[in-house]
């Protein structure tokens, strides 16, 4: 057995997954602005996303290597194409208050861009670059050249707009697709199953049918707790990296398993089931145990191929005590399975509403956090013309504690994938060696019983602390208790007639644990109190936090805030409809996701303080949630005060300044810049991110350039705005943002940061301020020259004074434009330089270069087009530090990076280098005057390292 890089089980399990495909009914139209609720396995994936859960963890890359002549423009337009036929794949999820939907927006080209391939790494790097599911897109494409004639396509979707069984069909879509654009012909498609908007409208008719068969389920799960074997993880976001152990399989094994199925009236799938529930219970010593399974989702023969998520987990409860046979024990999981699928149309995330509490254990470890699958290998996207190959791509994430699986194909194997936090591998390896030996062990004589079937009892790894107290000869119990705050706590229980203190052991940890892993301090306690399975009960442990992993303050400090803990048990209360104690758990009292966010979203409110969904999740008592918000109520006013200004009590502040994007690159800068000056400042930014001003002392407007309500509640009663947000490819949204917040603007400076690429490609190489545009203008452009066109139509009618300020590249130290840097307009060449490929400038025989700009010098700039009459004022000017030649650009990249890419001048180089406008900047010459340490050498190196 060996240990791995873990594979995409995902695109494996599509094969086992994918539905029949008769002819679909023809579908209605989608239409452009069209909205639907989302489905509940949707409204899962947002909740995992808007709690800070998501990341590249519900991210679903196919990566396919094409070799042979490959017509770039047809398959751009075969993308294009398919997101026109399947709308969910150019959706995007905005919310209205607290509740997300679907908005589908209009058929725009989808871009491929074309990259030189460095190496995996480089793929899995933008296969695991999270999305923005409420501006979108949900669907990314991007193209690696490894020669003229070889490339990978790497599309990457998110959960939220496909499962395993959808993607077989856009694949057939875009072979087809591709076919009839490269041969400049129609394609021969079928009309399009109906809609998935249809499809979450058909299921959210049914709620009333589908609550009540929750309830049903529910009650089927009472009782069940969580597999022992899995510890419990650290509260809050993390990586969730997984790891992958195999273990080889006889295909004659695999062989007698199917007949074994057969022979009891049972798929293989169900036999793999069967023997993953009799190895857990051998390893584990529980009787009762829960396993999740995926199901298909398309039952109705009208949604057979529609593309989207329409998958479901199904929980699987058997008993396998008494001894049973396996054969016995196969017929108990086989009507435990076909009780599960008689109800696979019943959400799970409803039936974990309906328990409550206890869909976790006593530790927080989710009910159903083992699952099992039988997975296969499918054949590759076809493309015709071109030989094509599966690129393995590995993630490296877990969406389950532990998963167990056997793969079906002319070399079998079992696999065992689980979370590294919530099981050490050397424990994982003996479970899947048990696993893999019973497999082998049942094929030959399913009549044997459990208990002499391959396998242990294991246990879990001690904690190093553990280990190592329980290595004194005096201890005879350890425990160790996380603390999010800082190092563990641990306890320890003695005998003996002469006993150490717990500063004596804990002194004697020195020597024998690294100092990082030292514990807090070491608590002697009479006896370690435990909950039925084995865990610590924090709640009777002196010193530890109930739940809430978050220590109340000593007898001899203030408690907290009273104000906020009443605010707090009375918006638990009117959510959970139940009186909260102070120290009352969030799920313990019926408490979800969705709760989370709204009662999140209600104590932002009435606070005014920034918390999110998952704050609610790791603190989850009103006690902990009232320090918490105190605590950020004490870092406000300590950053106002810093800035030299004082909290908003009512109305905004005389000369407060709007400013949306203040999280981005450029909007970080400008934030930075006014509080520096002492300015009132409000900041426009998403719930999730609202602690980042706030640390700042800004006040914070929640919302997003999606919702125009909240541009709206934004602009009211400002001074002035500087609009810096920008969605870079939903260029409706970025229209749709400037008109609602012009039509809130009641007066006083409006500074918009628009782009040169407004200019497009100007006669001459000098382009003066506000000069006229030349064809081409990209869409980009284009949206920000409309941008303008908005905002001075608005300051004609003498609302305020309107500046239009066009920026270049933006350098800076902000990590977005480090990622802009590696992945925007100069991503080619930093890619090619970091891989030590060879880089092709264009040709020395003129000027060719970048224009660009340092992030603080742009605030400068767009600050001091504030001032009342400012020469910037009702015109188009521009912020631009200076003008770099690709050659010197490069060669310093190079440098910079200690590659050994060679870089030659040529006609051969990438049109879009072929640039030799400067740009002048003459109105802002002043605050864009370079600062020590903004040249362009210093800047670069800043982002590089």
């Amino acid at each position: 057995m060996s240990t791995v890089d873990q594979t995409d089980l995902l695109r494996r399990a599509r094969g086992r997954r994918a539905a029949a495909t008769p002819a679909a009914a023809p579908a209605r139209p989608v239409a452009d602005g069209d909205q639907a609720p989302l489905s509940h396995a949707q409204q899962r994936m947002w909740l995992m996303d808007h709690l800070g859960q998501g990341g590249a963890l519900y991210n679903v890359p196919v990566a396919t290597r094409l070799r042979g002549p490959l017509d770039r423009a047809a398959l751009a337009t075969a993308l294009t194409g398919l997101t026109e036929r399947h709308a969910v794949l150019r959706t995007r999820y905005p919310r209205r208050g607290d509740q997300p939907y679907q908005q589908v927006d209009p058929v725009t080209p989808v871009p491929l861009p074309v990259l030189d391939a460095t190496g995996p790494e480089q793929l899995a790097a933008e296969a695991a670059r999270p999305f923005d599911l409420a501006t979108g897109p949900v669907l990314r494409a991007v193209l690696l050249r490894h020669g003229p004639e070889d490339h990978t396509l790497l599309l990457t979707i998110h959960h939220i707009a496909i499962d395993g069984g959808a993607l077989r069909f856009v694949a057939e879509d875009l072979a087809e697709l591709y076919r009839a654009a490269r041969d400049g012909v129609p394609d021969r498609l079928a009309a399009p199953a109906p809609s998935y908007a249809d499809y979450a409208r058909q299921e959210r008719a049914r709620d009333a049918e589908l609550t009540a068969a929750a309830d049903t389920l529910a009650a089927g799960l009472s009782g069940a707790r969580p597999l022992s074997l899995l510890r419990p993880v650290p509260p809050g976001a993390r990586e969730r990296r997984a790891v992958l152990h195999t273990a080889p399989l006889e295909p004659a094994v695999l062989e007698e398993l199917r007949v074994l199925g057969a022979r009891h009236g049972a798929t293989l799938f169900t036999v793999v089931l069967a023997a993953a529930f009799a190895a857990l219970h051998i390893a584990s010593g529980q009787d009762d145990l829960v396993l999740g399974c995926a199901s298909g989702h398309r039952a109705r023969p009208e949604f057979r191929r529609t593309v989207g998520l329409a998958v479901n987990t199904l929980a699987v409860r058997a008993d396998p005590s008494g001894d049973p046979t396996f054969a016995e024990l196969l017929g108990l999981v086989r009507t435990a399975l076909l009780d599960a699928q008689q109800h696979h149309e019943v959400p799970l995330d409803l039936v974990v509403e309906r328990l409550g509490a206890a869909a976790r254990g006593a530790d927080g470890t989710p009910l159903l956090s083992v699952s099992c699958d039988l997975v296969q290998n499918v054949d590759p996207l076809v493309l015709p013309g071109l030989d094509t190959e599966n690129v393995e791509l590995d993630l490296g994430l877990a969406k389950f504690g532990l998963t167990l699986l056997v793969e079906d194909g002319p070399e079998p194997r079992c696999l065992l994938q689980h979370d590294g936090d919530a099981l050490d591998q050397d424990t994982a390896a003996r479970l899947l060696d048990a696993f893999a030996a019973l497999l082998t062990a049942v094929a030959g004589d399913p009549r044997r019983r459990l208990s002499d079937l391959p396998g242990e009892r294991l246990t879990i790894a001690e904690h190093p602390v553990v280990e190592a107290l329980s290595a004194h000869p005096a201890v005879v119990e350890a425990a160790v208790v996380d603390n999010p705050g800082g190092p563990p706590l641990a306890y320890a229980v003695v005998r003996g007639p002469v006993v150490p203190s717990g500063t004596d052991l804990r002194a004697g940890l020195r020597g024998r644990l690294p100092a990082g892993e030292l514990p807090l301090a070491v608590t002697l306690v009479d006896r370690l109190p435990r909950h039925p399975d084995g865990t610590p009960d924090r709640d009777r442990l002196p010193g530890a936090a109930p739940l809430s992993d978050r220590p109340a303050p000593p007898s001899d400090q203030a408690p907290p805030q009273e104000g906020p803990l009443d605010v707090v048990r009375q918006e638990f209360g009117e959510l959970l409809g139940t009186t909260a104690p102070a120290d009352g758990d969030f799920f313990a009292l019926g408490g979800h996701s969705l709760v989370a966010v709204q009662l999140a979203e209600r104590l932002r409110t009435r606070t005014g303080l920034p918390l999110t969904g998952l704050d609610i999740l790791e603190q989850r008592t009103p006690r902990a949630l009232a320090a918490l918000l105190a605590t950020r109520a004490d870092e406000r006013s300590a950053a106002l005060a810093r800035a030299g200004a004082r909290p908003r009590t009512t109305g905004a502040r005389t000369g407060t300044v709007l400013l949306t994007g203040a999280t981005g690159g450029v909007g970080a800068a400008v934030l930075q810049e006014l509080m520096a000056q002492g300015r009132p400042v409000r900041v426009l930014v998403r719930p999730e991110s609202a602690h980042l001003p706030a640390l700042n002392g800004a006040e914070v407007a929640e919302g997003d350039l999606g919702d125009l309500d909240s541009l709206r509640r934004a602009v009211e009663g400002v001074d002035a705005v500087i609009h810096s947000a920008c969605t870079f490819t939903d260029h409706a949204t970025d229209l749709a943002a400037m008109r609602a917040l012009v039509d809130g603007w009641r007066g006083g400076p409006f500074v918009f940061v628009s782009s040169i690429d407004a200019y497009g490609r100007p006669a001459g190489t000098e382009v003066a301020e506000g000069g006229p545009s030349g064809a081409p203008v990209t869409p980009y452009g284009q949206a920000k020259l409309d941008c303008e066109r908005i905002l001075f139509e608005a300051a004609a009618t003498g609302r305020g004074q309107a500046t239009a300020v066009r920026a270049p590249i933006v350098w800076g130290p902000h990590h977005r434009l480090r990622d802009q840097l590696r992945w925007g307009a100069t991503g080619p060449l930093y890619q090619a330089a970091l891989a030590g490929l060879p880089i092709a400038v264009p040709p020395a025989d003129a000027w060719y270069g970048a224009s660009w700009v340092h992030s603080a010098a742009l605030a400068r700039a767009l600050t001091a087009c504030l001032t009342p009459d400012h020469p910037a004022a009702g015109r188009v000017v521009n912020a631009v530090s200076g003008h770099v030649s690709w050659a010197d650009f490069t060669t310093e990249l190079v440098r910079l990076l200690g590659s050994d890419s060679p870089v030659a001048a040529t006609p051969d180089a990438e049109e879009e280098l072929h640039r030799p406008w400067h740009y002048r900047a003459d109105t802002l010459a002043g605050p864009l005057a370079p600062e020590p340490g903004e040249d362009w050498r210093d800047v670069l190196a800043a982002m590089v390292r």
